[in-house]
């Protein structure tokens, strides 16, 4: 069901769109989440080292697409919010056009250098076969991505956060099951993981796509509204591209820290794929929330609500803060147990890497916070080329750790390695966003 989240109580309108969001961020965790598990558990340490070594590689480049599609949503939030329908679905469709044109040109590319992207990030003789494996296949499945990530993104800019959700229940359980089948079973290795997991996130977008235009007249796009706009590309490329190359930017100094870490041998390349896997599951709250603002403040940017934007954001704050100690509580006294999920007991080396790791980054996350609530807000009201700047503060961060404390601290250098990116982007987020708000009439007194 679409939600205008122009009228009634901002913090309300915010929970009841954020759970879902949640709710469908931690699922979708769970397809990276399950293949590790079941590389480490399955196929080994160096397979569970082959998988994470491909992470940052993965976010920069699926990371660029994910970013433009997530613009996609932004200008149907603002066409939703003002009402215009007919524009709503001619942007819809322009997005979907350039879905196809976008993926069949980075599919191949990033197919064909792959071997050599993951030489230049100095992988480890011994897991770059693993490594290689997975990525190559995650990389094919590139449009399948970009699918389900627009489909999302539309359905949520019309106020539906509880059908991207269900999408994901079912193929995540589809996940696990093609997971097990082709690991245990067909004994491919990482190869069958990044197959599984293309293979569901295809039939995810794919569902989402059949529900949309079956369930909402609003999204059904007329024979007209499928009119090619350049135009309108244009803008929809304006809104996304500074998105992209944010996700893009941030996932560099990822590459960067991940090549510094695999000079640390196999062992700290599996506890950063393990710490990182289970401290996502608790940073999904943040970035479900982020989310969540994308919609609210488009919505209400169309509808020129200035007010209300301002109060949901310190709403947003206010649920992040609360979740951010029981975050802090969780990992500092079962952080342990829980890495158990990826390796066996008797690792213990590795066992006190995971859990340095997560006990550092945890203690951080009121800094990750800030960052998805003011970056999302702020693109959601057009800015989108001076939040990017907050990808590349985060760059800065994580290089300066890379190059300059793990050479001397080791893992724990590894450990302070996003912190670090999360007070610089945080610095010149805040400047941006009261720099941003300003620009808009004041409307206290505008409906709650």
């Amino acid at each position: 069901m679409s939600k205008d989240m122009t009228r009634g109580n901002p913090l309300g309108l915010i929970l009841k769109f954020f759970i879902p969001v949640l709710l469908g961020s931690v699922f979708q965790q769970f397809y990276s989440m399950v293949d590790t598990i079941v590389v480490g558990k399955f196929v080994g340490v160096n397979a569970l080292a082959g998988v994470g070594a491909t992470g940052s590689i993965n976010f920069l480049i699926l990371g660029f697409a994910m970013g433009i599609t997530i613009g996609f949503g932004v200008k149907v939030g603002q066409r939703f919010g003002a009402k215009d329908y007919e524009g709503m679905r001619n942007y819809m469709a322009n997005g979907f056009y350039l879905i196809v044109i976008i993926s069949a040109i980075m599919t191949p590319l990033t197919m064909y250098f792959c071997k050599d992207i993951l030489e230049l990030t100095g992988t480890p003789e011994e897991i770059f076969s693993d490594s290689y494996n997975y990525l190559i296949w995650i990389l094919a499945g590139t449009f399948f991505s970009m699918l389900y990530n627009a489909a999302s993104a539309i359905l949520r800019a019309i106020g539906d956060s509880r059908t991207p959700l269900f999408a994901l229940i079912f193929s995540s359980v589809l996940n696990i099951i093609l997971d097990l089948l082709f690991v245990i079973v067909f004994h491919m290795g990482t190869t069958g993981v990044a197959v599984a997991t293309v293979t569901s996130q295809g039939i995810s977008g794919v569902l989402c796509l059949f529900y949309m235009f079956r369930h909402y007249e609003v999204l059904r796009i007329r024979k007209e509204e499928f009119q090619v706009s350049l135009e309108k590309m244009g803008a929809l490329l304006k809104q996304g591209i500074p998105m992209a190359l944010q996700f893009s930017i941030t996932a560099v100094g990822g590459v960067i820290l991940q090549s510094a870490v695999n000079g640390l041998g196999s062992v700290s390349v599996a506890a950063m794929t393990a710490g990182n896997k289970i401290s996502f599951i608790f940073s999904a709250a943040f970035e479900s929330m982020g989310t969540t603002m994308a919609t609210y403040c488009s919505q209400n940017l169309g509808a020129k609500e200035y007010g209300r934007i301002r109060k949901g954001i310190r709403c947003a704050c206010l649920i992040c803060a609360c979740l951010c100690v029981i975050s802090f509580v969780i990992v500092w006294s079962a952080g342990r147990y829980i890495a158990l999920l990826f390796i066996d007991s008797n690792e213990t080396e590795l066992m006190d890497q995971i859990q340095l790791f997560l006990r550092v980054i945890s203690s951080f996350y009121p800094f990750l916070m800030l960052i998805f609530i003011l970056r999302n807000s702020i693109q959601a009201m057009g800015y989108s080329f001076i939040a990017m700047f907050a990808g590349v503060f985060e760059l800065v961060g994580r290089a300066s750790v890379a190059f300059g404390l793990v050479g001397r601290l080791g893992f724990l250098g590894v450990a302070f390695a996003s912190p670090a990116a999360w007070i610089l982007a945080d610095v010149i987020l805040i400047i941006t966003y009261f720099s941003v708000i300003r620009k808009f009439p004041s409307e206290e007194n505008a409906a709650a």
